[in-house]
């Protein structure tokens, strides 16, 4: 189980925040990313580039998710992602929370809606979470 939010509450300070700031870090990140890709597309991706960022963006946090429960921007703000039971992302959910995570950011409606959920719930969960049932924690140490 993860930690209780009335008996732990030091595994969701400021994760709202924290996640923002994660995500801009990601952001920045997926766009290097993007820049580096171009000239290995012989400059095509240009014409593509909405694409091509969305697909390395995709790509970076199920690889990063898969890997270490985090994206090295969560990683950089000391947060990470954990399942119902506790335990670290495995490749599937980890395609399943990014694929959450991108519907929710193609649709406003969807992403105002998380964003109220992470500011409102006790476990500080945005909409992919509540549905997979995952979680973002304050790394312990």
């Amino acid at each position: 189980m993860t930690p209780d939010p009335d008996m732990q509450p030091q595994f969701y300070d400021a994760i709202p925040t924290k996640r923002l700031l994660a995500w801009v870090v990601d952001t920045i990140i997926i766009a290097v990313l993007t820049l580096v890709a171009i000239p290995f597309t012989a400059f095509i991706g240009l014409f593509f580039l909405p694409f091509l960022y969305l697909v390395l963006g995709f790509a970076y946090r199920v690889v990063t998710l898969s890997r270490s429960s985090a994206t090295w921007g969560m990683q950089l703000m000391a947060i990470e992602l954990r399942t119902s039971n506790d335990a670290r992302f495995d490749p599937s959910i980890a395609f399943m929370h990014t694929l959450g995570y991108t519907l929710s950011i193609a649709m406003f409606p969807a992403q105002l809606v998380s964003m109220v959920l992470m500011l409102s719930t006790e476990r500080r969960q945005g909409l992919s979470d509540m549905i997979l049932g995952t979680v973002a924690l304050n790394r312990r140490a």
